[in-house]
């Protein structure tokens, strides 16, 4: 690897001078820069070479699994499928990430499709951050597209952080939840500049019982332009919540359009949106502290963000 990769992966996927402790992929511009399985963690490459499979054993409990993806140069665009097989009663984090970086002309690209299987009972925590660098005109882009299967009482919380720098994103979410399964989301966006994101949901709850929780919140600064669309589907008994947030600065736009569809009759079902500036007496209080205008903007606009996870 090299250095501005190692720069990206410290700051989207908690890396260290002494690199990850368990099993781990690493994809730098469209290849494989190192890759680690554990005892209960198998990591395999795809035969055509297009991404990877990660087998979590039953019943594994307290381990990471990392695996971000870097896009270092113009002119690449990566596309990488990921699948997770994660065995019954197991409890682990996957830690992604996903930094682009260009100083030219080329486009800098990372779409990653990710599966997630989780059998009876499992729970994951995954947590991805994404960022984009570089002082060259090419457009970073990330796309991530998620697929959720959630077997009966699996639990799937998912932490997605969007850094800033990304000129173009459409994150994409899919899925089904079984009885008693839960599906936990907690977005965090922040777009400046002409940057576009979109956010894409549409899961169904078929299982009994079953639950999803969705919060997003972001800023969108400078001239960007946001798109929130949820879609909750109960068809069965079941609970549904889904929550946008979103602060304007400067000329930042944002759509939202939630969407519940309820195909029975005890599917509870409740969405949330909100859209406005930062409040003029937040920012007074703050300057009265000592800080200017633009740092008390800043201060609430972080523990805003923050407050999502």
């Amino acid at each position: 690897m090299d250095k501005l990769t190692e720069e990206l992966l410290k700051a989207v996927s908690d890396y260290t001078e002494g690199g990850y402790t368990g099993a781990f992929n690493i994809r730098e511009n469209g290849g494989c820069a190192g890759r680690q399985s554990t005892d209960n963690i198998q990591i395999e490459g795809k035969a055509d070479g297009s991404g990877i499979d990660i087998y979590i054993k039953a019943g594994t409990k307290g381990e990471k699994v990392f695996i971000p993806a870097c896009v270092t140069r113009g002119n690449v665009s990566d596309l990488v499928y990921n699948d997770f097989h994660v065995g019954e009663g197991a409890d682990v984090v996957i830690v992604a990430g996903c930094g682009v970086h260009t100083d030219d002309e080329g486009e800098a690209a990372h779409n990653g499709i990710h599966s997630f299987y989780l059998e009876r009972g499992a729970k994951v925590l995954y947590e991805e951050k994404h960022l984009g660098t570089g002082e060259g005109t090419g457009q970073k882009k990330i796309s991530p597209v998620t697929h959720v299967e959630l077997a009966e009482d699996a639990v799937l919380e998912m932490n997605t952080i969007q850094l800033g720098g990304v000129d173009h994103s459409v994150r994409t979410t899919t899925g089904s939840l079984e009885d008693r399964a839960k599906l936990l989301i907690h977005e965090s966006l922040m777009t400046d500049g002409d940057e576009y994101v979109m956010t894409d949901f549409d899961v169904d709850m078929n299982g009994e019982d079953s639950a999803i929780d969705l919060i997003s919140r972001s800023v969108a600064k400078g001239n960007s332009y946001q798109e929130y669309h949820s879609k909750i589907k109960g068809n069965n008994r079941c609970t549904g919540h889904s929550e946008c947030d979103a602060i304007l600065v400067g000329k930042g736009r944002v759509n939202a359009a939630p969407e519940l569809y309820a195909g029975h009759l005890d599917a509870e079902l409740i969405h949330e949106a909100a859209i406005g500036k930062v409040a003029g007496e937040q920012i007074l209080k703050l300057r009265t502290l000592g800080l200017t205008e633009e740092e008390a903007e800043q201060q609430i606009i972080e523990g805003f963000l923050r407050a999502n996870g």
